[in-house]
């Protein structure tokens, strides 16, 4: 069985026990998170899509915990200008263990 679920503005395919990181949430680790917004579910031979969301359904998750990806270097440059700019950036995650997907049909 799987999911499909938005979150932070994206979409993922997460089936139980598996490790995804999403945008940060505002939950501390070892919270439990529950995702409501369900756009498709799949298991025991049948589809159930939403339109958008699927009503009832859920997915239940774990805080494993909050960390950072790699800096990423942003460069602006103007040709035949002197105009140079260089910024890093950091973006933050949650990085969530699913735990159960629900379906109340």
């Amino acid at each position: 069985m799987y999911a499909i679920i938005e979150t932070g503005g994206k979409q993922y395919r997460v089936t139980k026990d598996s490790v995804l990181k999403v945008e940060k949430l505002n939950a501390g680790n070892g919270a439990d998170v529950v995702i409501d917004r369900i756009l498709m579910v799949s298991g025991n031979d049948k589809i159930i899509y939403g339109s958008p969301y699927i009503a009832g359904a859920k997915v239940v998750a774990t805080v494993e915990g909050i960390g950072r990806y790699p800096k990423i270097i942003v460069h602006k440059q103007r040709p035949r200008k002197v105009y140079r700019k260089t910024n890093g950036h950091k973006q933050f995650y949650t990085s969530l263990k699913i735990k159960d997907i629900i379906l109340e049909a």
